[in-house]
């Protein structure tokens, strides 16, 4: 595999190498598996953050979006690997944010509210790549991905921007938390996750 692409931004980097390793960790047979995500299977969730991070990509670059609705996947990868899939996805995702100064205040993003700080939509980005990973990584009885540095800089982000996109039904609501939850059980139960979940 080529070198792997950094985008400069560390937390969207971090998310990345998540997704990465998660994606790498599947076993043949376990594609099809239930997740986190109530109706999509391995496939879908992987397809839907690919999607994703295509989305990010084109809304900076204005070219490149999905081919398809990353909220309506259908688990067809285009005839390509998943691993390959996810890889193309997340070095257009790293290479636009790139372009993108560290101050910059005015970032676009395909989110409902637009444009928005780059750190914020830089963080947007890897909260999607990242929580998708940990659903991947459950459905499939890997470790967690999520670190609790990296848990918390992405729950900073996450009340930048979830509340609103919950209507649209991108998040569940908060699961209520329980005494003894850390940093990651923090950051998936706001985003509706149920850090106990199995399949």
């Amino acid at each position: 595999m080529n070198e792997q692409l950094t985008s400069t931004w560390a937390i969207l980097d971090e998310a990345h190498h998540a997704l990465r390793t998660v994606v790498a960790g599947v076993g043949d047979g376990d594609w099809e598996r239930p997740t986190p995500c109530a109706q999509w299977n391995v496939t879908q969730v992987l397809q839907h953050a690919a999607g994703d991070q295509l989305g990010f990509a084109a809304s900076i670059t204005g070219a490149g979006w999905p081919a398809y609705d990353p909220f309506a996947p259908d688990g067809h990868l285009g005839g390509q690997g998943p691993a390959e899939f996810a890889e193309a996805t997340m070095r257009a995702s790293a290479a636009a944010w790139a372009t993108i100064p560290r101050d910059a205040t005015d970032a676009p993003t395909p989110l409902p509210q637009g444009r928005m700080a780059g750190w914020l939509g830089a963080g947007a980005c890897a909260l999607d790549a990242a929580v998708h990973a940990w659903d991947i990584a459950v459905a499939t009885g890997q470790p967690s991905p999520l670190t609790p540095p990296l848990s918390r800089d992405l729950l900073t982000v996450a009340r930048e921007l979830v509340e609103p996109l919950r209507q649209w039904g991108a998040y569940a609501a908060i699961v209520p938390g329980e005494d003894g939850d850390g940093d990651v059980a923090a950051l998936l139960r706001y985003l509706g996750r149920n850090p106990e979940w199995t399949a």
